[in-house]
């Protein structure tokens, strides 16, 4: 019997697994947390984070939380994700039939949209875009990677995390001589132009222009190619569809994972809100360890969500609202990523309303908290309404070329490839 290359269509909602979708849709409270933060660029700053000068009580609490548990934690968790849902992605096309050449082609014709919306996503509204990072991470992760053994998947993952150690290491050794490069005062506000830009055209052009680094930074921040490469590993054991052959996994990389990164996270949070007095210079050297423990957290943030959805699916009762919520953000993580540009920017910016000029730390962190929760009640609505997000739908046109749907020997796979999300 010839075999079928044709692409198989989306999942459907009965073949998804609880734990990527509700990792995916608390999660991007944090991304909310964590981009928002940009948006205060013009407020006084003391040159060692993105976040302003703290000004009172509320602003230090705000800023402790999110320096040791949100800022450059979630992306690792998104990119593990988005390694993960590759491997599904690519897991159902062949169980169904199709071929790994039009597997892999279907995965790089994902990327290379990706790549577009991430392009589009700068242009209009977020210097800060991550789509363009994660669909070349995706190209080339999954040209080099992609069909090696797992034994290399998990090699070139600790080489990855080796080198961010060693660098880690060495920044911390040079951090006393680091105390004696002085920086101009205009270096201690630090600014991206695109926020405190007036003119719309302009920064417009100041988004491209950093566009490119933006891309970039998926290759050279060794943080998510790794957890990207151990997502093809997990995805590979199904450690998230069949989390109850892995409890001792997930607990050990839940409690070692957020143990690690909350403790890691310390220093540099430390550092920003003036316990630890260190210069700009030094401030800014603390993120290079704390990129690594950020690694551990959200690899531990992804187990320790797994666990939760296993004990909700052992319950053999219906979801609540609240899961049911989450999860279907989850699933339209794509159109709620662009969703909160769309809510933010506008009204945020020097060239929209300029809100952000009257806030602070603490205000904002209410704001984001508020955005997150819009996302969550239009993803929720389109779930009752049986209806998925916009930008999944526009995405999966764009990459399943005449595509129809046929019947699958498989039901639990997660279509989910692409979970482009902030890097901070």
């Amino acid at each position: 019997m010839a075999r079928n290359t044709a692409p198989l269509g989306p999942t459907t909602t009965v073949e998804r697994a609880l734990a990527p979708d509700l990792a995916r849709g608390f999660m991007l409270l944090f991304i909310a947390l964590a981009n928002t933060v940009w948006y205060l660029e013009a407020a006084p700053n003391t040159g060692i984070t993105e976040h302003p000068t703290p000004q009172g009580a509320l602003d230090h609490v705000v800023q402790f939380f999110t320096v040791m548990a949100v800022d450059m934690r979630s992306y690792p968790m998104f990119a593990f994700l988005f390694g993960y849902g590759m491997v599904q992605l690519a897991g159902r096309q062949e169980a169904a039939g199709a071929d790994a050449k039009s597997a892999d082609a279907l995965l790089r014709r994902r990327n290379l949209w990706l790549l577009v919306f991430g392009f589009l996503h700068a242009l209009l509204l977020w210097m800060g875009d991550v789509l363009g990072a994660y669909g070349m991470v995706g190209l080339i992760l999954g040209w080099l990677f992609f069909r090696r053994r797992s034994g290399t998947l998990l090699v070139w993952g600790a080489v990855l995390t080796g080198l961010l150690a060693l660098l880690s290491v060495i920044t911390l050794l040079l951090l006393p001589i680091l105390g004696e490069v002085g920086m101009d005062d205009q270096d201690v506000l630090i600014t991206t132009t695109d926020v405190v830009e007036t003119s719309i055209l302009s920064a417009a052009v100041m988004r491209m222009l950093a566009w490119p680094l933006s891309v970039g930074q998926g290759l050279l921040i060794p943080a998510l190619p790794a957890a990207v490469l151990l997502g093809f590993w997990a995805a590979r054991r199904r450690i998230l569809e069949e989390p109850e052959r892995n409890l001792p996994l997930l607990r050990g990389v839940a409690i070692v994972g957020v143990t690690v990164g909350w403790l890691g996270g310390l220093p540099l949070v430390s550092a920003q809100t003036g316990v630890w007095g260190l210069s700009p210079v030094q401030g800014q050297a603390l993120v290079i360890p704390h990129m690594l423990t950020g690694l551990f957290c959200g690899l531990g943030y992804v187990a320790l969500i797994a666990l939760v959805a296993y004990r909700i699916q052992g319950r053999g009762r219906t979801r609540g609202v609240l899961v049911t919520a989450l999860s279907a953000t989850g699933k339209r993580s794509l159109s709620a990523y662009l969703a909160q540009s769309v809510l933010c920017a506008p009204l945020l910016t020097a060239w929209g309303l300029g809100l952000a000029a009257h806030m602070s730390s603490w205000t904002m962190f209410l704001y984001a908290v508020g955005v997150w929760l819009l996302t969550v009640v239009g993803a929720y609505t389109l779930e009752r309404a049986g209806r998925r997000g916009p930008a999944e739908v526009l995405l999966r046109r764009l990459a399943y070329r005449r595509t129809t749907r046929t019947v699958a020997p498989v039901t639990d796979g997660n279509e989910e490839a692409p979970q482009e999300h902030t890097t901070r």
